[in-house]
């Protein structure tokens, strides 16, 4: 039986791998974004660190237009002048509010954080991880 010691590995197992670059979060929980390119603004509530919904949604998106998976995508409780609903929107999409007011009314909003602080939302005890 042909046994290596723990510290000497195959060839195999000392190639180079190669991954993407993962781009740190800019934003967090609490925090009051604009997209860049629509008229809507909301607040995350979490966040994924590369994309994390289904191809069919991704797809759906203009090519000219579609971001990069390997990205952070926040889960927004958004807000437009017709109304509210969940945003799923890219890192490179986002930037922060200048309006420092709050977004809604959104009921959500209430279950999920405790006031404002400083233009931004406090999560509540119970929703932190």
């Amino acid at each position: 039986m042909n046994r290596q010691s723990p510290t000497e590995f195959p060839a195999a197992a000392q190639k180079a791998v190669s991954a993407p670059l993962i781009e740190r979060a800019r934003f967090a929980p609490g925090d009051i974004v604009r997209h860049r390119m629509f008229d809507f603004r909301g607040v995350v509530f979490d966040i994924d660190p590369v994309f994390s919904n289904s191809d069919e949604w991704y797809e759906a998106i203009p090519e000219d237009i579609r971001p990069a998976k390997e990205q952070p995508y926040y889960h927004l409780l958004a807000e437009n002048d017709d109304s509210s609903y969940i945003a799923y929107v890219s890192q490179q999409n986002l930037v922060a509010d200048e309006e420092h007011g709050p977004v809604g009314p959104i009921p959500q909003i209430e279950a999920m954080f405790d006031g404002m602080e400083r233009g931004r939302y406090r999560v509540r005890a119970i929703h932190r991880h």
